[in-house]
């Protein structure tokens, strides 16, 4: 049966409610408490709570084809409103906590929200000075915080119940079910309208490339904005469809603790986490230089061994090898850093080396990349378990992928966005007239059907003398080097290739501890001469295996870690060259203009 036939008729509505139907009494949302305590409501209870919640909005005025905003970090009452939006036709649009409010302002008005709910009075704050400014909003509400005027959690709580069966009509597979706006590093944002069809089909998809049974007991921990594709794709609409046990994660600093309290089953992280995790691990082993050394060697003797597993082979005698390695060096870490008992790691909305994946894999961490877009619902590319390393796997079930002439990856199936709200050209230039989707990523597709990203089509540096390069390539590279958590590749009409690094807070502390340099800050090793020979002698080492005119030349190195949702990063750590490039202008200047060693 194809994925259309087994989603007809489908909605988000439609969905939770075969889910309530069959995982009523199981957890469904869990949230830490002030007294460190773990809260729960069942999924019994998440539909109670959405049949009074979706009442209160009602009374307000709410219906189909309204839109609303919410401004909330990841808590439990997030799911309640979102998914209560669903049962009345109105669609939910989750903008970014870092928003400030003249952002607020432009989104606001630009989806046309009728009501804004937000967490507190942090946001609040930036509502309430825009808020003549915002003619289409008719309520302003917050859980807490709130004033006179602004409704309450409590005013929605307190309404009558809606019937669930009766409202899960209302919308329809065509209607908009949420906007997800881009990062805006190009320009303004742009409002991706996905329907309850993209969502439903991109989720049947979902679990066929998965191929899990049940998802019954199934652990997440949601961190990630709910702005942002991936978190709403993994721990909101994958929850309410199969049955999964959300924890929340209000800070996404707190998840290394989160994931050793909770033991995820199943696991999304953008790279930067993953690099976070590599980073401290290694930290931690450098106390012991024997220890680490044997380790690394343990690390090394696995690879092989989880790349041959991940296709179905390896003799005996491979398993009893790795049995041992597990037994003696990989289970300890993998405890220390909660991923014991996860059956499924995901890595996705940026590159991650592909020796870190490898790492990982090798430690017993079944870690895959998955490649997609806001446009595409979240994935396009997904292949779990055969994992092939470098690669970001197939194409997801029902998604066509190929390439197009000049290199682009380009898409068409039932996960692909309506288009950009208000934007018919820009939609038109993403959406050709056979309605294959331009990803404006440049990709290499193997023999077995394997995509490979090559880099972005516009971020693509072109050095002076028209040789084409591929920063995330070198940036990947330069961040295996353990004292290096980040990198931007600096080369675009420059006479060669340059990068600016930034230290990795862990590994550099036990760098400095190891060199009779504990205390000294991040700052202060950044400068340092001995900090400098290592970084720079590791990225002639790292740069070996590149032909000359790409490698970097040069680094600046940098004591200022980079942190998401800042003029530097998305929130989901990507880079905003545009943002570094202004910030660095200087240190980038020097690079170019200080004598050749």
């Amino acid at each position: 049966m194809s994925i259309d036939e087994t989603i007809a008729g489908k909605t988000i509505p439609t969905t939770f409610l075969d889910t309530v139907a069959t995982h009523g009494p199981e957890e469904a949302l869990r949230w830490k408490k002030d007294d460190g305590t773990f809260g729960v409501w069942t999924f019994d209870e998440y539909a109670e709570r959405v049949a009074r919640v979706a009442g209160g909005l009602a009374k307000m005025g709410i219906g189909r084809g309204d839109r609303l905003v919410l401004m909330m970090r990841n808590i439990p009452e997030f799911h309640i409103i979102d998914t209560a939006a669903y049962f009345l036709g109105a669609a939910p649009v989750s903008i970014y906590n870092s928003s400030s409010a003249s952002q607020i302002e432009y989104l606001v008005n630009h989806s046309e929200a009728k009501l804004a709910f937000v967490e507190d009075s942090r946001f609040l704050d930036r509502f309430r000075p825009v808020l003549d400014q915002l003619p289409r909003i008719e309520a302003l509400g917050s859980l807490r915080d709130h004033q006179d005027g602004e409704f309450s959690w409590e005013d929605l709580m307190a309404a009558e119940p809606i019937d669930l069966a009766a409202a899960a009509q209302t919308a329809r597979p065509e209607d908009l079910a949420t906007m997800i706006y881009t990062s805006g590093t190009t320009g303004p944002p742009k409002g991706v309208m996905l329907s309850h069809y993209n969502v439903c089909w991109t989720v049947e998809s979902l679990r066929m490339t998965i191929g899990w049974e049940s998802y019954r007991g199934t652990r997440i921990v949601s961190y990630l904005p709910m702005a942002h594709i991936a978190e709403r794709m993994v721990g909101h609409y994958q929850q309410l469809a199969f049955g999964c046990t959300v924890t929340t994660c209000p800070e996404p600093t707190q998840i290394a603790d989160y994931a050793r309290e909770v033991r995820p089953t199943y696991f999304f992280g953008v790279p930067r986490i993953w690099e976070k995790l590599y980073a401290g691990v290694n930290a931690a082993l450098s106390a012991d230089p024997e220890r680490k050394a044997k380790f690394n060697e343990a690390i090394e003797a696995a690879i092989p061994l989880s790349e041959k597993f991940a296709h179905g082979l390896g003799t005996d005698q491979d398993h009893e090898t790795w049995k041992f390695l597990d037994k003696v060096a990989f289970s300890q870490v993998r405890a220390l850093i909660g991923m014991d008992e996860c059956q499924l790691a995901v890595t996705g909305a940026a590159p991650l080396p592909r020796e870190m994946l490898l790492w990982f894999r090798a430690l017993g961490v079944p870690l895959a990349e998955i490649y997609g877009m806001s446009e595409t619902s979240g994935p396009m590319t997904f292949t779990p378990w055969a994992v092939k390393a470098g690669t970001v796997g197939q194409a997801i079930p029902g998604c066509e992928v190929k390439l197009a002439d000049d290199g682009e990856v380009i898409c068409r199936g039932g996960n692909v966005f309506q288009g950009y709200l208000k934007e018919d050209a820009k939609t038109a230039e993403a959406l050709d007239a056979d309605k294959w989707l331009h990803s404006g990523d440049i990709g290499e597709i193997d023999a077995d059907g394997y995509l490979k990203i090559v880099d972005r089509k516009k971020e693509l540096l072109i050095t002076a003398g028209g040789k084409n390069i591929s920063p995330s390539n070198l940036e990947s590279s330069l961040k295996m080097i353990p004292l290096i958590g980040q990198a931007c590749a600096i080369g675009d009409a420059r006479p060669f290739v340059s990068a600016l690094v930034v230290l990795d807070p862990d590994a550099a502390q036990a760098w400095a501890a190891a060199h009779d340099m504990a205390g000294v800050s991040l700052a202060e090793l950044a400068n340092h001469p001995d900090v400098i020979q290592a970084v720079e002698e590791a990225v002639e080492e790292t740069m070996a295996s590149f032909n000359n005119a790409e490698r970097v030349k040069r680094v600046s190195i940098l004591g200022e870690e980079w942190l998401p949702d800042s003029d530097l990063l998305t929130p989901t750590a990507k880079l905003k060259r545009r943002g570094i490039h202004e910030r660095y202008h200087e240190q980038i200047e020097a690079l170019y203009t200080k004598k050749q060693q």
